[in-house]
């Protein structure tokens, strides 16, 4: 009962607006081919992985339309800050270029972007990642809470950066199996 439909987007090439522009012509596209893909179209939702979480919260928190909203949002270990605290520093560099202004640094920490509308949210990292610090994760969860964004967050004690569907990783069976359960309990 899961269509899944991956994007290949552009990378930003000095111009930091193109991912979000293929985010949300891809969700447009879905919603405008639901009936014959055998979609909701009130169910559409968007998974990224690390940088591709970044685009997938970006879409979360920055949509242009009811139409290119997501109803949903799953990340695994993502980049979601660029602050340089505490940012992935190639992630940033890619977006933003070398010496982005603060107003456009602070326009895609999107941990700052969270609202109410923002929607709903399963986030998963593990403990030891030391490629995009856990930080990230901790940080978009509380933006969610105090937004009262209904959002679920499952931190594996190991695992690193990078496990996605790999079978070497020890939690696997756990996270599809945590993933299927959320997915069918809250988009109903």
């Amino acid at each position: 009962g899961i269509t899944y439909i991956v994007l290949k987007y552009r990378l930003p090439q000095g111009n930091h607006e193109l991912p979000l522009a293929d985010a949300e012509q891809a969700v447009r596209l879905v919603r405008s081919h639901a009936s014959e893909w055998g979609v909701n179209p009130a169910k559409v939702g968007i998974m990224g992985a690390s940088a591709g979480g970044h685009l997938a919260s970006t879409l979360a928190t920055h949509y242009s339309s009811p139409e290119t909203r997501p109803d949903f949002q799953i990340l695994f270990y993502p980049v979601i800050t660029m602050d340089p605290a505490y940012t992935h520093a190639g992630s940033r560099a890619n977006l933003l270029g070398e010496k982005p202004s603060k107003e456009l640094q602070d326009k895609f920490c999107n941990e700052l972007q969270v609202t109410p509308d923002t929607p709903k949210a399963f986030i998963m990292v593990s403990s030891d990642d030391t490629v995009v610090p856990v930080a990230n994760s901790i940080n978009y969860y509380n933006a969610l809470i105090d937004n009262k964004v209904p959002v679920t967050l499952h931190a594996y004690p190991n695992g690193g950066h990078g496990w996605g569907y790999g079978d070497g990783f020890t939690y696997k069976r756990q996270w599809t199996g945590e993933l299927e359960k959320w997915l069918r309990e809250e988009i109903k």
